[in-house]
């Protein structure tokens, strides 16, 4: 009988843990869009991913027009770049979702996709930043505004670039270049 019992136990709990499982790829993942509408990161299956947390009041933030310019020349390869506004570096990202977009719309010119401002570190890290920021292959915490995460195809996270390595610097471009499809 206490067999019997130990072996429902086991299964109960390896039931449960895949139930729990932990998050296997970027796709697994629903954030907000800059408008507050769930965007399921799965849309992206199948394109090359730029994941950057960026704010309006840094030193970097020229980088969303070079961010742009490496928009245009990949989007129709199978590329993509998602912004996530984050107020976690001296408070460079203070507006509200509704400023953030226009001023990365109107004063910047950014059309690649937008998400609601979130925490890309401490207690508050959205679960997204946490899965980046511990599942990377260079793994530890955002330092700062606009760093970087390059998506394969498949998910994996294949590169991080530092906040002054340029979005569109051979560096980054040639990581792009060899994941696209």
């Amino acid at each position: 009988m206490a067999f019997k019992s130990v072996l429902i136990f086991l299964s109960l709990l390896i039931v449960s843990s895949s139930l729990f499982a932990a998050p296997k790829a970027v796709y697994d993942f629903t954030v907000k869009d800059i408008k507050g509408k769930d965007v399921a990161l799965s849309k992206y299956k199948g394109k090359t991913l730029l994941i950057v947390n960026v704010a309006s009041k840094c030193g970097y933030t020229y980088q969303y027009e070079n961010l742009e310019k490496v928009y245009k020349k990949y989007k129709g390869k199978g590329f993509e770049i998602v912004g996530f506004p984050a107020n976690n570096f001296l408070s460079q990202e203070p507006g509200s979702d509704a400023e953030i977009e226009q001023f990365c719309r109107v004063k910047k010119g950014a059309t690649f996709d937008m998400m609601s401002k979130i925490s890309v570190k401490g207690d508050d890290q959205h679960p997204l930043y946490t899965y980046l920021t511990s599942s990377s292959p260079d793994p530890g915490d955002v330092k700062w505004n606009f760093e970087k995460f390059l998506i394969s195809p498949t998910g994996k996270i294949v590169a991080r670039f530092r906040s002054g390595t340029e979005p569109d610097s051979k560096e980054v471009t040639d990581e792009i270049e060899k994941n696209l499809k």
